[in-house]
């Protein structure tokens, strides 16, 4: 059985503390840092920035921007 118990410290888009501690890089399987202001998942090593839309991190390459590119600018931005 799965625990559906919402986080009491986390909001209902946030995603879940555990889920975070788990993922990597796809690139470089590297750690990731969690930019909760941008909300995103930064990996330095690989210079890309992962989104989180609705709590759930988009962990592809196609879904990441460069973190040389402006938030404004990047590819999944609407």
């Amino acid at each position: 059985m799965t625990d559906t118990t919402p986080q009491p410290n986390a909001a209902p888009d946030e995603p879940d503390p555990k889920l975070l501690s788990l993922l990597v890089c796809p690139v470089t399987k590297g750690p990731l840092t969690y930019d909760r202001a941008a909300r995103e998942l930064i990996s330095e090593k690989a210079n890309l920035a992962y989104p989180i839309r609705n709590g759930v991190p988009l962990m592809t390459v196609e879904a990441a921007r460069s973190l040389d590119t402006p938030k404004d600018k990047s590819p999944s931005a609407t």
